[in-house]
């Protein structure tokens, strides 16, 4: 049996987390400890965010100089947008919803000011079944079914 006086006690402080590890401070003084300290070098963090890459012609295509500009839907194809909706009876937010686009998209497309994209009026045509591009504009789609 052993005497509770002689018992050595041993205090030591915490060794801190490796959040805590992150300042200069910190880590100059684990050096000092002798505490190992595992330095990385992380290449692409911070500034390089690749998600958001702005051309160089961007300034050039917001000032919309004669030589660069956005190219527009012609007013031709949004008023065959316009009729083709208006007879089946849809307003600007169904035709969105059936195509899967914002009604912004809609509205800007018959009025000539979108940008176009050949996706979304191929859906916009499946949806009225009018053509909208090619020779034949404003006929009705010739519609191919195959049975199951």
């Amino acid at each position: 049996m052993s005497d509770w006086d002689t018992v050595p006690i041993t205090l030591r402080k915490r060794v801190p987390k490796g959040s805590a590890m992150k300042s200069e401070k910190a880590v100059n003084t684990a050096r000092r400890q002798g505490v190992p300290v595992d330095t990385q070098v992380k290449l692409g963090g911070g500034g390089s965010n690749k998600q958001h890459v702005n051309t160089k012609n961007t300034a050039k295509l917001d000032r919309e100089t004669e030589e660069l500009k956005h190219e527009t839907v012609p007013l031709d194809l949004g008023k065959l947008i316009q009729q083709g909706r208006q007879s089946k009876g849809l307003s600007q937010k169904d035709l969105a919803t059936k195509v899967n686009e914002k009604a912004q998209v809609i509205n800007d497309y018959e009025a000539g000011r979108g940008i176009p994209n050949q996706m979304v009026i191929g859906k916009i045509e499946k949806v009225l079944g009018v053509k909208l591009r090619g020779k034949d504009r404003g006929c009705a789609l010739a519609i191919t079914e195959t049975k199951k």
